[in-house]
């Protein structure tokens, strides 16, 4: 779900061609994995308040092709699914985590894994596991699934854990002196998220540490018109006390 639905058997997976709501409806039991999801919460991610007279059946049928689309992918007998897999319970439906290896739930395992090392004063190690949960990722979040209110929010809640990984790592490369490891990678994403002051910060810390002032005040510069321009605001208190920090030439307030 990092990127574009993909579905498969163990370590290889494939994109999935099937029609937008019943992807909308695998994805709600993907992202609610080991939980019955009510029919109601359903039909409403569907379609809002305006569910069609033929809302349940058309759920129904939609239940029945997922059953069908995991049978198909996996090879095993459809009443198999029905029974170990994606199995109707009180009320609604849910997709047994006990079968299913997701990766959102790795990037949260990994993710947890290098805050913890980090913790513990392990940079390195801390290091490795950011960057194999960072690695997961492969573009948007559910970018190819049509959304509703919940999904909408499960999108926003897996970026928000990715940009808080990206900036973890990042200072936890700066602390270990990796600063163009740090440079290369924040280039990326700060163009992605060009109004982001905390991953600009930590770009901009990187750039400045490794030598390159000039560099690091052009982009705080860019950032502040950027800022400005689109959103009428100045960057905040940090990012005009790292910019001083800059001029003074102090690096340890950097």
């Amino acid at each position: 779900m990092l990127g574009s639905l993909h579905i498969g058997v163990g370590a290889t997976a494939q994109a999935v061609a099937i029609a937008p709501k019943i992807r909308t409806v695998l994805a709600m039991l993907l992202v609610h994995a080991g939980q019955v999801v009510p029919v109601q919460a359903l039909m409403r991610e569907l379609w809002q308040d305006h569910p069609p007279a033929t809302g349940l059946r058309t759920l129904q049928t939609y239940i029945l092709n997922c059953r069908k689309l995991l049978s198909r992918l996996t090879g095993c007998p459809a009443r198999w699914v029905s029974e170990e897999v994606l199995v109707t319970g009180a009320g609604g439906y849910s997709l047994k985590s006990t079968h299913v290896r997701l990766d959102w739930m790795e990037f949260q395992r990994l993710r947890d894994l290098g805050f913890s090392a980090l913790e513990e004063g392990n940079n390195i190690l801390g290091i490795e596991h950011l960057d194999a949960a960072l690695e997961l990722w492969r573009g948007d979040a559910l970018v190819d699934a049509p959304v509703g209110p919940v999904l909408d929010s499960k999108r926003r809640f897996f970026e928000e854990s990715r940009l808080d990984a990206i900036a973890v790592r990042a200072d936890a490369q700066i602390k270990a002196g990796m600063h163009q490891r740090a440079i290369t990678q924040l280039a990326a994403v700060t163009s992605e998220h060009a109004l982001h002051e905390g991953l600009h910060a930590q770009y901009v810390r990187a750039l400045a540490l490794g030598g390159r002032r000039a560099e690091a005040l052009g982009v705080l510069r860019n950032l502040r018109a950027r800022l400005v321009s689109e959103i009428g605001i100045e960057p905040g208190h940090p990012l005009q006390q790292l910019q001083l920090a800059i001029l003074n030439s102090d690096s340890g307030a950097v």
